[in-house]
């Protein structure tokens, strides 16, 4: 096997760690590590859930003596600016590493260029752009967050098979079955937030937690669009909202000198007092939004509910990935049609692949980082 096949191969593996606490870090991406000695992984480790210790470090340790003249495989290149922590790169440093092996390059500036920069000053041989597709990918949140001061966002649809994604009247339809709805659980615990319209906080009253056996600790804050305030205080995301953060979005009121603007300034302070974080920004204006949330530690925000929200979104050329389940079952009448199905697909939207679970279809889309 050549080395560049050996580099593929350890490469993944390190991008395989990375995935495994998307969602977990906070504002620090989800890095994998992989140390490796005659052809042996000899350490390994992925960001620590909250964000520290970063994975090399960990990996650099579990190898110890090991890691001497070792070459590293890293998704991220190497920080190399004291934080909280010391730079990754001193300690790849430190540990006598000869070789470090870099998916992507990192675009914060304080690290841009400089850990590669620091390493190959201390000596150490250094490649860069090994797998940085697949690495680039597995950093989206990340790598979107620190370019365009904005969460990635993944639109999540269901389908039924004549092109609805719900029924007028009816609050929440079962489109797919429950191996497509697990995806949907694994989706939500790897996500920063979950989005959805006031129509559907109201019609279906959902709680927008992970409910997988295990992951529950996993769900992801809560954001409803809700000009008006009117998410009903005894609604379930309210009724948690101390168990699991909740942002509702709300356009403030022009004046507060009338009923109108008291009533809505009540309405605030009842959610206040319920653990709801009112954040006052017009939820048409996405370029207000997202920022906001990039601002609160936000790097990937998932987009579950209603066809407005979906296409305000769509409208807005904010959609990063398009995640479309298509069910067998047939709505008919009064069926609420998708915003957006494989035939209309945005065309800077690439097909990644199909995906099968059980008599439901995957097809997830996917702009160009």
């Amino acid at each position: 096997m050549s080395a560049s096949e050996d580099d593929a191969r350890f490469m993944q593996e390190a991008i395989r760690l990375g995935l495994l606490h998307l969602g977990q870090t906070s504002t620090n991406p989800s890095v994998g590590c992989v140390i490796v000695r005659d052809g042996q992984i000899v350490g390994r480790a992925v960001t620590a859930v909250g964000g520290r210790p970063h994975a090399e470090p960990q990996a650099l340790a579990e190898a110890g003596e090991r890691a001497r003249g070792a070459t590293a495989y890293v998704t991220l290149e190497p920080c190399s600016h004291y934080g909280k922590t010391p730079p990754c790169a001193e300690a790849l440093i430190a540990y006598g590493v000869g070789r470090v092996v870099i998916s992507v390059t990192d675009p914060d500036p304080r690290v841009s260029g400089k850990g590669i920069s620091m390493l190959r000053d201390a000596g150490i041989e250094v490649e860069s752009g090994i797998l940085e597709e697949e690495g680039r990918r597995s950093l989206a949140a990340y790598l979107t967050r620190q370019t365009k001061n904005r969460p990635y966002v993944t639109l999540k649809l269901a389908v039924s098979a004549d092109g609805m994604i719900g029924k007028r009247g009816e609050g929440q339809v079962a489109i797919t079955g429950p191996a497509a709805r697990a995806e949907v659980q694994k989706l939500r615990a790897e996500a920063d937030a979950i989005l959805v319209g006031i129509g559907t906080a109201v019609a279906d009253d959902p709680l927008l937690t992970v409910r997988t056996p295990g992951l529950e600790t996993r769900s992801p804050v809560r954001v409803v669009l809700d000009e008006h305030l009117s998410l009903p205080l005894d609604s379930k995301l309210v009724a948690t909202a101390r168990q699991v953060p909740l942002i509702v979005v709300a356009t403030e009121p022009p004046r507060f000198d009338n009923s109108e603007d008291k009533a809505f300034l009540a309405r605030r302070d009842a959610l206040d007092q319920a653990g709801v974080e009112v954040v006052q920004c017009n939820p048409n204006r996405l370029d207000e939004l997202l920022p906001a949330l990039a601002s609160r530690g936000i790097s990937s925000l998932v987009v579950e509910g209603g066809a407005r929200t979906a296409k305000l979104f769509l409208d807005a050329g904010y959609v990063d990935r398009i995640l479309l389940y298509q069910g067998p079952e047939v709505i008919g009448q009064d069926g609420i049609e998708s915003p957006v199905t494989k035939t209309d697909m945005p065309s800077d939207l690439l097909h990644r692949g199909t995906f099968i679970f059980g008599d439901d279809r995957l097809d997830e889309y996917e702009r160009e980082l």
